[in-house]
């Protein structure tokens, strides 16, 4: 054990954004041919993503952009989204993101959702948060906030206003039917993970962690998003059985997000963050036809920064894809404010 934590060497961000993940301006997918009938995904950076459903028949012109502007859309779900400097309590100390985001925190688009994996710093963000809900309540607009087990009291504990009937608690396997007037209907189900929670030294574990499931009836197209997760700790004879009771309950998913990063010293990690290999055993259990790596490139504590090459994950997940003929077909990147449409 102590040859594994004496064998580090600080490994510093490049001076220059050329070998780091591009950063776009978002169009939210308005750019691509035929984007009203897709499910899609906009990724913000680490594990923040912007999912929008495909247009029902039925739907009319609602408030679409920070700018007021009205058309026709789908539901908008808010993932994990981060937009502060620092995933930490405090915004003087800890660690500091060297990627910006795609836009800025109006810049976005009008929510309808939120849902949070776990309670970490860098999933869950009080800023993020306090700005989406109070800009949504300004302009007499609901939203709603889902979060797995013992995560609701932070919601309303936040100081912002939330109320308790604005935040959903589920445990794995829980399924809500979600209908939004004007805008179409989705299921959301809460399904399990192996990480762990906590934003204090004294409330490790209080809290339930999860991955997500978005069933979209308008474009019959399912998405999920894993949240933080290891797949197989070093010291376990076996994977975690999860990811294939997911895949065999839900059957192909169409667009799926899955982390590839932060996963060193593996002796130290293995148990809560997947590495790319792993990664690419969780896209085949749960049967995706299309995974996006998340999870890197964004922001990193001390310990990976003495352990992880920012540019490793996604050099390592580009391989271990194109080893398996899964490169450009199932499995990809994408920049930040990039939007991808399921498959």
């Amino acid at each position: 054990m102590v040859s594994q934590i004496t064998n580090r060497n600080f490994v510093p961000v490049p001076e220059t954004r050329d070998e780091l993940v591009k950063v776009r301006k978002p169009d939210w997918g308005r750019s691509l041919p035929d984007w009203k009938q897709g499910l899609k995904a906009t990724w913000l950076g680490h594990a923040g993503f912007l999912v929008e459903t495909a247009c029902s028949a039925s739907t009319t012109r609602v408030g679409s952009s920070a700018e007021g502007e009205k058309e026709a859309r789908g539901i908008r779900i808010l993932f994990d989204a981060v937009f502060s400097e620092r995933t930490s309590p405090v915004g003087f100390f800890g660690p500091k993101r060297y990627t910006p985001t795609p836009c800025e925190l109006s810049e976005l688009p009008d929510v309808d959702l939120v849902v949070i994996s776990h309670n970490h710093y860098d999933h869950l963000d009080i800023a993020t948060i306090t700005h989406v809900y109070k800009r949504q309540k300004a302009a007499g607009k609901d939203i709603h906030f889902f979060a797995a087990l013992g995560n609701k009291q932070w919601f309303l504990n936040a100081g912002i206003g939330i109320t308790a009937d604005e935040v959903t608690e589920c445990d794995w396997w829980d399924s809500q039917k979600i209908d939004i007037e004007g805008v179409g209907s989705i299921d959301l189900t809460c399904t399990p993970t192996q990480h762990f929670s906590g934003r204090t030294p004294f409330d490790a574990g209080h809290t339930l962690w999860s991955s997500w499931v978005v069933e979209d009836p308008q474009s019959n197209k399912k998405l999920y998003f894993s949240g933080d997760t290891a797949y197989k700790a070093t010291t376990a004879a076996t994977a975690c059985p999860v990811f294939k009771q997911i895949g065999e309950i839900f059957g192909e998913f169409d667009l799926s997000m899955v982390p590839i990063g932060l996963y060193s010293p593996e002796w130290f990690m293995s148990n809560v963050h997947c590495h790319p290999e792993q990664s690419l055993e969780i896209h085949k259990d749960i049967r995706s036809r299309k995974t996006i790596g998340m999870h890197y490139g964004t922001v990193r504590g001390g310990l990976s920064a003495q352990y992880e090459d920012v540019r490793e994950p996604p050099q390592r997940w580009q391989a271990c894809c194109e080893k398996e003929g899964r490169w450009g077909t199932e499995c990809g990147l994408c920049d930040v404010g990039e939007t991808v449409l399921a498959a």
